[in-house]
């Protein structure tokens, strides 16, 4: 055993050979769980419990790992080098399938979680069809086909699930078995109502853009375009032109160093983020303004980055949790088996030696400085360096999932600090109020936008207004001025309110730099951050959040103003400061001041004047 997967953390990932190694880094661990608990086709690896059963969540971490095993051995020769996963997984398959065996994988309900294992099994199947699936007797084709055939008989979600069916269907279509053509073109057809424009998509929920647009809605789209039998098809077209343009936009959730934008749901998947680009490569997407060799950059880069993380178990498994364990930040569905969704970049192991993909250097993308994208709802921004990238957001809304409102709601989002979950809703510390706005009628029971009334990401603000109460409304000004920026509230409440206003988190090991009535900064290994205020405060500190909290720091400082307002209209200026990497100063930000719609302040030397046209036309 190699406690932690320490070896894992030094393959520098430059070939074919290092991504296989790689890839058996992950997988070893948990083959060997079930060879010894001696059941094909599942694994238990913790007790920790999920939306779904122990049966089901065994059943998930082992057809997950198809994701990479199947790439792995997508060649006869490649099947017979690594047989020792190829017959484990082979073996467990059939044992799933099987009705009169005690590993069956048994009969589904209506959104059952095995829908989507479908999808890995799928192309598990498509990938290595030559070598298992046509070397299979009738009866063991016929019991795989009969357990896979349940996903066209029941309700699966409106979301990209349907892929899992099209994938389904598109491997009967393949092996020449019986489905039903009519679905395939309805899931098809469903799936073109959820594109945006310029290769974005929503998930089914047109308010919630997040990782499930790379490593889901450009992803499974670009292994149909390969994996399909009908080449000719406009679909396949349509998804190829989609999955060119859409990384010169994508480029932007990542820094020059590989980490990518902590933000929304499903954070577990961690290396799935860079997915797209691994997928990109397999259907050799010829790519608008981006290259397959930025595309090589960003993909392993991401990878390295989370394997230096301490990620993984004492066992080498994959951990619950984003750079560390953490079952606090998890969602219902995430179960010990789930984070290894991410073997889905290993898809790039079904190119040869010989594809361009591993004969080319990879080349660091350059980043916009600053860039608005309207189908995330994003102003993103990147420090010179490009170590830092900061997203502001407004108009995110996820309505089902643990900590929507913190995963989709926040001002702005960090790659250096990263963001906060509630870990209780009592006191501010269990809130772990970071890059938002806290409000509540006493000391207790705060709470944060959950849903926008109205909102705009315009070029260089985003504006947001919401209701706490039918009472009480607030409007939010975000104006980036890296590595600060400003916010301005409008705040007008018939009640009297008490206000919390975060800037970013850091680990807590630092030392405060300044310490006044009207500025506080903090420095850590990682960056500085700080909170000035231009607006009287009633309280401005650095506060100690609960521990597990913040998705990349176990035990975090975080600045912290507080205000107390009486019945009336009030304007809240202030500005936060968040600097990435271990610049000894960070510049001064002064005199910021609202006139009428005009807002201006001072940063260093310059001066800045900026016009807020939704507070001009609101008064």
């Amino acid at each position: 055993m190699d406690p932690f997967n320490q070896a894992l953390k030094k393959n520098s990932l430059h070939s074919r050979r290092d991504m296989e190694q790689a890839l058996l880094a992950l997988i070893a661990p948990v083959y060997q769980v079930m060879k010894e608990q001696k059941t094909p086709g599942r694994f238990h690896l913790a007790d920790s419990g999920a939306v779904y059963d122990r049966s089901r969540q065994d059943i998930e971490g082992f057809l997950r790992t198809l994701w990479g095993v199947g790439p792995l051995c997508a060649t006869k020769e490649k099947a017979a080098e690594f047989n020792e996963y190829f017959a484990a997984a082979n073996e467990g398959i059939l044992a799933g399938c099987n009705p009169n065996s005690p590993y069956y994988w048994g009969q589904l309900e209506d959104y059952d979680q095995l829908f989507v294992e479908m999808g890995a099994l799928a192309t598990y199947l498509l990938l290595t069809k030559d070598h298992f699936w046509d070397t299979l007797s009738v009866l063991e084709k016929e019991q795989l086909h009969s357990w896979m055939m349940q996903i066209n008989i029941h309700k699966i979600p409106n979301t990209n699930w349907l892929f899992f069916r099209i994938l389904v269907n598109t491997f009967c279509q393949q092996a020449g078995l019986l489905f039903p053509h009519e679905q395939l073109q309805a899931d098809l057809a469903a799936i073109e109502t959820y594109y945006l424009a310029e290769g974005w998509y929503f998930d089914g929920y047109e308010n919630q853009i997040d990782y499930y647009i790379p490593f889901a809605l450009q992803y499974y789209p670009l292994l149909f375009s390969v994996l399909t039998p009908n080449q000719s098809s406009p679909t396949v077209s349509n998804y190829r032109k989609r999955g060119a343009i859409f990384a010169k936009h994508f480029k932007n959730w990542f820094t020059n160093q590989g980490a990518a934008l902590p933000f929304g749901r499903s954070q577990t998947y961690r290396f799935a983020q860079s997915a797209y680009f691994a997928a990109a490569a397999f259907a050799h997407i010829e790519f608008t303004d981006f290259s397959l060799a930025e595309a090589k950059y960003l993909l392993l880069a991401n990878m390295r980055h989370w394997f230096a993380q301490p990620i993984f178990t004492e066992e080498g498994f994959l951990s619950i949790g984003y750079h560390y364990p953490n079952l606090v930040m998890a969602e219902g569905y995430n179960a010990p088996g789930s984070p290894y969704w991410a073997l889905k970049n290993f898809i790039i192991l079904a190119l040869p030696e010989a594809d361009p993909f591993w004969q080319i250097e990879a080349i660091q993308p350059t980043f916009d400085a600053k860039t608005r994208n309207p189908y995330s709802r994003m102003l993103l921004v990147h420090s010179e360096t490009g170590n830092e990238l900061q997203a502001f957001t407004c108009g995110q809304h996820s309505h089902e999932h643990a900590h929507g409102e913190s995963k989709y709601e926040k001002f702005v989002y960090s790659a250096t600090f990263g963001f906060s979950v509630a870990k209780g809703s009592v006191l501010p510390k269990q809130g772990a109020f970071d890059n938002t706005l806290a409000i509540s009628e006493t000391t207790t029971h705060y709470r944060t936008v959950f849903g926008y009334e109205d909102y705009q990401i315009c070029d260089e603000y985003t504006y947001g207004r919401w209701q706490p109460w039918e009472d009480c409304q607030i409007d939010s000004f975000i104006i980036p001025c890296y590595p600060w920026h400003l916010r301005l509230h409008i705040v007008e409440t018939k009640r009297k309110v008490n206000l919390l206003a975060g800037s970013f988190s850091a680990p807590d090991y630092g030392e405060s730099l300044i310490e006044s009535i009207d500025e506080i900064r903090y420095r850590s290994k990682v960056g500085t951050i700080g909170i000035k205020i231009f607006t009287p405060a009633d309280k401005l500190e650095l506060t100690r959040p609960e521990p597990n909290t913040n998705l990349l720091f176990e035990k975090t400082v975080l600045p912290q103003a507080a205000y107390k307002l009486a019945p009336g209209r009030h304007v809240i200026l202030l500005a936060c400061l968040g600097q990435g990497g271990n610049a000894a100063n960070s510049p001064q930000l002064l005199n910021a001041r609202l006139e009428g719609s005009q807002l201006m302040w001072q940063m260093g030397q310059q001066d800045y004047r900026l016009s807020l046209s939704q507070l001009a036309t609101n008064n």
